[in-house]
């Protein structure tokens, strides 16, 4: 394990120093070695140095799936920044709001910056800089913070997961040695594992570090279509969406692929009925990973595909899991309440949020806010979620936000949103709107607002038009009664 004069990424370089001439990164008919990736790193971090950055400095990246993208994920922790991810396709108000948090420079791999960056460097002129002598420096500090992971806000602004150096140390990931049970089995398919959409997506980067750590390579899917992803490239594993896994299931039934090569596909982000689950093991063969975690904790447990559905597994020793009520008692086995969670790598709170760090982490525990319970045996379910989320293609949307941005529409009086199962994006928006007296609302402007504002993600699958909205017996809105009345406005209000 890395020592305080070692911090992390010091367990990344030993894995890529330990491959030599194996290859981890194969992306079309280039094959990078661990040795030519360690070069990279070595070449980035030194023109992270020159252009002046450091310990503490916040770097944004805008990134690819390429081996370079890769390398500069790693290097930015060699120098010891505060790297910012940025995921392909933030609203322009968002994008802008995580540019002005505190990011002293942008490294991308296209030809020009965001046009809020305050400085770009570009990964070209990044490796063309003079190199370093002597052994890789590393200059992270265990109390800074190593990354910020950007998840959807309560209030429309996305919200910042703040991990130190520290917890980076403290992750399994990259020390095999660490694996839980679970871990170790999935690490052991991990022998051509597809890489698409960006590195800077939590679950991808960490994916391909564990990849990295088993021995296997990380395969760029171009185009990262399913089945056929997995065919040309011969692939073993990969990380999976759950509105792909059912397509993949459909696709299999109708013209089945060859899929000879997969071993593992790693579910989460959303609910996996035990009847698809079952399914897709018919299907597809004992190569579903079914896990969960949160930004804020990372990986709390994961299901193997031995493990009986709809549990997500035994939570590893390392993680401590506890069941609460409404006043904060643990409950016994088989009682739903509410999931406090502690883990070896979680956040340290939220980026310049301390109300909103206060109310989730508590006491050394991180509020899931997510409902569930174990059974007899220690085996963790999920029954729900204590707030008002939607998780559209694995990425958490807040309803409020949403609400707020239809109710902007001088046609409308109410907004009100509630999540619903969805065959193509795991849950989809649904909205129910009162109008302003003698007014019309045009839902396809009201579409094209959110989208505008908030994203193609939150834009509602349906718009329901109220007279008004049924009540709970204390005089709220009744979202589970709204929620009944979705499939009548599937089919007569879209």
């Amino acid at each position: 394990m890395p020592t305080p004069a070692e911090p992390y990424p010091r367990a990344v370089l030993d894995l890529l120093a330990a491959a030599g001439d194996r290859p981890v990164f194969e992306h079309g008919a280039r094959v990078v070695t661990g040795a030519q990736m360690l070069g990279l790193v070595r070449r980035i971090a030194a023109g992270l140095r020159a252009a002046a950055v450091g310990p503490g400095d916040g770097l944004a990246t805008v990134l690819g799936v390429t081996p370079e993208a890769f390398a500069a994920t790693i290097a930015a922790y060699v120098v010891g920044a505060r790297a910012v991810g940025v995921r392909p396709g933030l609203p322009h108000d968002q994008l802008r709001h995580v540019l002005h948090q505190d990011i002293a420079a942008v490294v991308t791999d296209a030809a020009t910056g965001p046009e809020h960056a305050r400085r770009t460097l570009t990964v070209s002129e990044l490796l063309a800089a003079p190199g370093e002598d002597g052994p890789l420096r590393l200059s992270g500090r265990p109390e800074d913070v190593a990354r910020l992971v950007y998840t959807s806000g309560s209030t429309g602004t996305p919200k910042a997961c703040a991990q130190t150096y520290a917890a980076m140390d403290a992750a399994w990931t990259a020390r095999p040695a660490a694996w839980p049970p679970a871990i170790r089995e999935l690490a052991s398919r991990l022998r051509r594992y597809l890489v698409f959409g960006s590195l800077s997506s939590q679950v991808m980067m960490e994916y391909g570090v564990l990849t990295l750590a088993a021995g296997g390579t990380m395969v760029v899917a171009d185009p990262p279509a399913f089945p056929e992803a997995i065919t040309r490239y011969r692939a073993t594993a990969s990380v999976i969406t759950v509105p792909r896994l059912y397509g993949l299931v459909a696709a299999q039934r109708t013209a089945p692929a060859d899929l000879s090569s997969l071993r593992a596909l790693m579910v989460s982000g959303s609910p996996l009925e035990a009847s698809r689950l079952r399914e897709a093991s018919d299907v597809l063969g004992p190569v579903v990973f079914h896990g969960y975690g949160q930004t804020e904790t990372g990986t709390i447990s994961m299901a193997t595909p031995q493990d009986v559905p709809p549990s997500v597994g035994f939570p590893p020793g390392v993680v401590d899991v506890e069941i609460r009520d409404a006043e904060g008692l643990p409950v016994p086995p088989g009682a739903d309440g509410e999931l406090y969670v502690r883990t070896p790598a979680q956040a340290v709170g939220y980026w310049a949020d301390p109300a909103e760090t206060a109310e989730v982490f508590v006491d050394g525990w991180v509020r899931t806010r997510d409902l569930g319970h174990f059974d007899e045996d220690g085996r963790l379910y999920l029954a729900g979620r204590t707030r008002d989320v939607v998780i559209v293609n694995a990425n958490l949307h807040y309803t409020g936000p949403i609400e707020r941005v239809l109710a902007t529409s001088p046609d409308i009086a109410e907004a009100y949103v509630v999540g619903a199962p969805d065959e193509d994006t795991g849950e989809a928006v649904h909205a129910f709107v009162v109008p302003v007296a003698d007014r019309t609302p045009d839902r396809d402007s009201l579409r094209r607002l959110v989208g505008e504002r908030l994203g193609v993600e939150c834009v509602p699958a349906t718009i329901t038009v109220l007279g008004e909205v049924p009540l709970t017996p204390n005089g709220k809105p009744d979202k589970r009664l709204l929620a009944t009345a979705i499939p009548r406005a599937r089919n007569s209000a879209p």
